[in-house]
């Protein structure tokens, strides 16, 4: 198991077919996530929200796929997301957060993205498949957009290139990272103070795994050993760096 997810660690689930016939009640209370597009990426990423205690509904149009989704998510529904009217008898305005992952229609993908926004969601973040598609999508409104495919091949090409950087890889914003990385062999003998990190190359070591056993926020006495797995945060330049 990696060090984020040993960080950054379920419900029962409630089977809702179809979407509700009356509107959904107002609440003074925002929620969280809302989720449209329950393929293989939009489910898996509701279901990690649900597992890390967040309110999330699932939403897809397509009935089948609903009742898959419905034995790990608590909440779901079948809804046409591109019919404004349904958006808001479900209460689609109360959600903080709106993330659409309508894959296979990307018509489907902007009209959605952009009913959220008007509908008064405060953070939309799309999908993408392709470069254009992530332009298009900026410019009706999405406040970020994602493209899987692309991030994994870019995460994927810096591990099989490095000795020592492990599969875990969280991109904060603008190169800015959480990297899990195998310590080097010239740091082992060392002290984190002795090291340096932070003055000569920017990254701060927020945890380390020895064996195991995790330790959140080390000492600067803490001595390096071979094996270690570190935790640490910065620019992937001066990760890439800490390597050579």
């Amino acid at each position: 198991m990696s060090i984020i997810n040993k960080l950054f660690g379920k419900s029962k689930p409630v089977i809702l077919e179809n979407a509700p016939t009356t509107p959904a009640p107002v609440s003074s209370q925002r929620r969280g996530f809302v989720v449209i597009g329950l393929g293989r990426f939009g489910s898996s990423l509701a279901e990690t929200l649900v597992n890390n205690g967040q309110d999330v509904l699932g939403i897809d149009a397509d009935l089948e796929r609903v009742q898959h989704v419905s034995r790990t998510l608590p909440h779901v529904l079948q809804l046409d997301a591109t019919n404004a009217d349904a958006l808001a008898q479900v209460g689609i305005a109360e959600f903080d957060t709106g993330i659409v992952c309508i894959s296979d229609n990307f018509e489907d993908n902007v009209l959605a993205t952009v009913l959220l926004r008007r509908l008064g969601v405060r953070r939309v973040i799309t999908k993408a498949a392709t470069r254009l598609q992530k332009t298009i999508l900026e410019e009706v409104g999405a406040d970020e957009v994602i493209m899987p495919e692309h991030e994994a091949g870019i995460h994927l090409g810096r591990r099989l290139a490095s000795r020592y950087v492990i599969d875990a890889y969280m991109e904060i914003r603008d190169g800015l990272s959480v990297v899990e990385v195998a310590v080097p062999p010239k740091l082992c003998g060392q002290t984190l103070a002795q090291c340096n990190l932070r003055q000569k190359l920017g990254l701060n070591v927020i945890a380390i795994d020895r064996e195991g056993a995790l330790l959140v926020n080390p000492a600067a006495n803490f001595l390096f050993q071979p094996g270690d797995m570190l935790l640490v945060l910065g620019q992937i330049e001066d990760v890439e760096r800490l390597q050579t």
